[in-house]
């Protein structure tokens, strides 16, 4: 007889698990549960045909006793207590329609159904404490926003291995959103990435004249920083406080023997004092500034662009309750993150002195990106398993798929700010 036998014979409980369960969330979600729920015991509950999520552990019982909704369910199916039967996307898809048609939001623990999931708990045995988090979730400490947590908070998402990044992006390594200009089959996330670089540099002016000081802000692995350098003839400096992207750009241009046209500093954004460039762009680092730093990010672009020049923010924006991204991205993969709607960062840049010059919006664009990511990663789900192991694969499926619906569903939106320093 297993534990769970025993557990449920001295209980006295003769009912499946799963239709327990549906009875306590029903109430919870409108109606009848959105997916097929099949649990550790083999009982089922919910909707024939609808896609199947399977509690194979009482643990992602006590997982979503102790932190319902997002965070627990994100827990436990990166640690495959919980796990979807077919595509991840077709799952969640399904799930955020329903979550739309019946206007709901996620479950907060109150009493009532704290009280029912821990007497189902109890009636199993397995009322108990909080499990550890998972080993994937990050683990960041110090004072928000110090140098030392910024490298922290950087480094638990970006020095996770530059050859397990190499499987999910283009030659390029841009992370982050291409520009999309053509839907010919044959154009390639490599061709957007491309085109999203020449963007850049044509819109801060690097075409007008050869050898301009250039300033790349949070340089990445230095797709921006090579690209200006070898199409435009731009005098680089990138900064970045990743040391495996430094590593990583280091060796590119060596290899393309730039030496000469670009170096990359291990650098805080706050610890560049040079004399002003002539241009300057920041790709999606602003994110990670933080609210209250954001002022002296924006300044800090400002004291660095010559009068005149231009500068070029691309950035993420939401709405709503969660500027970190949510329970699962702020936990799982970039930790202290701080979105806003756009026009509050467009206040922000003006406030720092700028002249704003444009707005572009990119939401689509980061659709198709994130889509193509996804592709490249599930083409080489076998070898990110083997580099970084299942519980970090899940999580990276779990990431791509819901940032995809995200941006899609226009939950968050990506912008390009074309701003100028006045003469």
């Amino acid at each position: 007889m297993t534990d769970l036998q025993q557990s449920r014979q001295s209980a006295g409980i003769n009912r499946s698990i799963a239709p327990s369960i549906a009875r306590i969330l029903e109430p919870i979600v409108g109606g009848e549960l959105p997916v097929r729920l099949t649990a550790w015991d083999g009982s089922s509950a919910g909707p024939e045909g609808a896609p199947e999520v399977q509690l194979n552990s009482a643990n992602a019982l006590r997982r979503l006793l102790w932190s319902p909704g997002e965070l627990g369910a994100s827990q436990a199916y990166v640690t495959g207590e919980l796990d979807v039967s077919g595509p991840l996307e077709d799952a969640l898809n399904h799930v955020w329609t329903v979550v739309g048609e019946r206007g709901l939001s996620m479950p907060s623990l109150r009493p009532q159904l704290a009280f029912q999931l821990g007497r189902l708990a109890r009636d199993l045995g397995v009322l108990r404490g909080p499990l550890p988090a998972p080993r994937s979730q990050a683990r960041i400490t110090g004072k928000l926003h110090s140098l030392l947590r910024d490298r922290a908070a950087i480094s638990h998402h970006y020095d996770l291995s530059n050859d397990f990044y190499e499987l999910i992006l283009d030659r390029h390594m841009a992370y982050s959103c291409a520009y999309w200009r053509s839907d010919d089959p044959d154009y390639t996330l490599e061709d957007a990435q491309r085109d999203k670089l020449d963007l850049v540099c044509r819109k801060i002016g690097l075409d007008t004249l050869p050898n301009q000081r250039f300033l790349d802000v949070g340089c990445g692995w230095g797709s921006l920083s090579l690209y200006a350098a070898e199409h435009f003839g731009a005098k680089v400096t990138g900064v970045t406080i990743s040391r495996e992207q430094k590593a990583f750009i280091d060796r590119r241009i060596a290899e393309r023997k730039l030496q000469d046209r670009v170096e990359i500093r291990l650098q805080d954004y706050r610890d560049v004092t040079d004399d002003p460039y002539d241009a300057v762009a920041s790709l999606e680092m602003g994110e990670h500034v933080g609210e209250s730093n954001y002022g002296v990010y924006a300044s800090t672009l400002f004291r660095n662009v010559r009068p005149g020049g231009s500068v070029l923010i691309q950035q993420m924006s939401r709405h709503g309750r969660h500027p970190g991204g949510g329970p699962f991205i702020e936990s799982f993969i970039a930790p202290d993150m701080h979105m806003r709607p756009v026009g509050d960062t467009v206040n922000l840049v003006e406030a720092a002195g700028f002249e704003i010059r444009g707005v572009e919006a990119m939401r689509e664009h980061y659709v198709r990106t994130i889509d193509a990511w996804l592709a490249r990663f599930e083409g080489n789900w076998e070898r990110a398993v083997e580099m970084m192991g299942e519980e970090v694969a899940r999580v990276w499926r779990l990431y791509l798929v819901g940032a995809k619906l995200t941006f899609r569903d226009g939950r968050m939106g990506v912008d390009q700010l074309l701003v100028r320093r006045p003469e």
